[in-house]
């Protein structure tokens, strides 16, 4: 086999390449931060006072962490359509990913609530704390500390996963690289100019996790302890 390589052709369409790299960071972004404030609320739900929160928020994180991210792509994109809410492939795209990964932030952040000494809450409760305060000041900040390097590489997870929404139209990377094959006729070539943008992006994003947490732990950063 001599197979001649010709990346000039797919890379004449780097315009269409650089929008759809605009489009997954925008996808994955938007979907990190949303899915962080619906994890940390579903964490708090599964470890709070209330059963019937904290059962509605088991059946909500074993519901999605046990069926596929495409069939849940699939449901909100066709199920809002057939109930009457035109929404576009971009907004179903985020609203399934939001739903999906924040199912898996808060079985995280769970454990970093789970891991608080009992003996930090008894202080809390003596210094006549209210449950808000105790979460906000005791409970929350340490635990997200703790397990911010697996939140760290979720969401990135979460933006390699989001090619899927290419299956709904959603005119991201993978569906634009679809495209200029389609054209081209040159897969390979194709693929390979589209692997290096996602290892690329994975290390922006990684690099962007890491300033945040330089900016939001910086007891961290004064004692130089590695995230």
């Amino acid at each position: 086999m001599n197979y001649a390589f010709d990346f000039s052709a797919p890379l004449a369409y780097w315009p269409d390449l650089l929008a759809g790299a605009w489009t997954t960071l925008s996808l994955s972004l938007a979907s990190t931060f949303f899915g962080f404030l619906v994890g940390v609320f579903c964490a708090l739900a599964n470890t709070g006072r209330s059963r019937w929160l904290a059962r509605l928020a088991g059946v909500y994180i074993e519901v999605i962490r046990n069926t596929p991210l495409l069939v849940q792509v699939f449901i909100v994109y066709f199920g809002l359509a057939s109930l009457g809410m035109q929404v576009g492939a971009f907004t179903a795209a985020i609203v399934a990913l939001v739903v999906n990964v924040g199912a898996y932030t808060s079985e995280i952040v769970r454990a970093g609530i789970e891991s608080i000494p009992k003996s930090q809450l008894e202080a809390a409760e003596c210094m006549g704390l209210s449950r808000w305060q105790t979460l906000r000041h005791v409970v929350l900040p340490p635990a997200i500390e703790r397990v911010y390097p697996a939140l760290s590489s979720q969401y990135v997870l979460l933006m390699l996963a989001s090619s899927i929404c290419s299956q709904i139209s959603a005119e991201e990377l993978t569906a634009v690289a679809n495209r200029i094959q389609s054209d081209t006729f040159r897969s390979v070539e194709t693929y390979l100019i589209v692997a290096a943008a996602y290892l690329a992006m994975s290390l922006v994003m990684r690099g962007a996790l890491w300033l945040v947490a330089m900016v939001a732990f910086p007891r961290r950063r004064r004692l130089g302890t590695p995230l």
